[in-house]
């Protein structure tokens, strides 16, 4: 048996999308952020974010650019081909997530209180507190 366990810390880039699938199913995804440094610089590494079920409905009203997050799940690799092209990307696919901060508002100038940190919990099960 193999370890797959991703933690990243960062903000969301783009507003959550949520969809559903012909089965059913409900699929939110999303843009991520991760800065870090190494010496002098800053890299930032951009990756997409999957959740599935249940809690990506009740999820995705409270994830939009800028919220700061801190994800744990498991990263899977893709690929496909489109317009005689080979293309592939790595995704994670989200089991936890925590709500770090608030992002600065536009019109206030100042940023708004840092809420507590609150934890998702694993989401497929029902201790999601939204």
């Amino acid at each position: 048996m193999s370890i797959n366990v991703t933690i990243l810390d960062g903000n969301v880039t783009r507003d959550a999308e949520l969809r559903t699938t012909q089965s059913g199913t409900k699929v939110l995804s999303f843009g991520f952020a991760n800065n870090r440094r190494r010496g002098d610089q800053e890299h930032t590494t951009f990756i997409d974010c999957t959740i599935f079920g249940e809690r990506a409905e009740k999820l995705a009203p409270h994830i939009q650019k800028g919220t700061g997050l801190v994800l744990q799940g498991t990263l899977t690799w893709s690929q496909w081909e489109r317009d005689g092209q080979k293309r592939s990307k790595h995704e994670l696919i989200v089991d936890q997530l925590s709500f770090m901060h608030a992002r600065k508002s536009e019109d206030e100038g100042e940023a708004a209180p840092e809420p507590a940190p609150v934890i998702a919990g694993d989401l497929y099960d029902d201790d999601i507190p939204f």
